[in-house]
């Protein structure tokens, strides 16, 4: 897995959140601070 560079823009992305709606990092932009977090193993 690739490091996470500190300043350098984040690639596009969409998931779904937890009630299955699409959301994209796009959606994002030059609105709000984002904080993503991935849970690992926590299904």
């Amino acid at each position: 897995m690739a490091r996470v560079e500190l300043n350098i823009q984040a690639p596009d992305f969409t998931l779904n959140d937890f009630s299955g709606k699409s959301v994209s990092l796009s959606y994002y932009k030059n609105k709000n601070n984002v904080m993503v977090v991935f849970n690992r193993g926590f299904f």
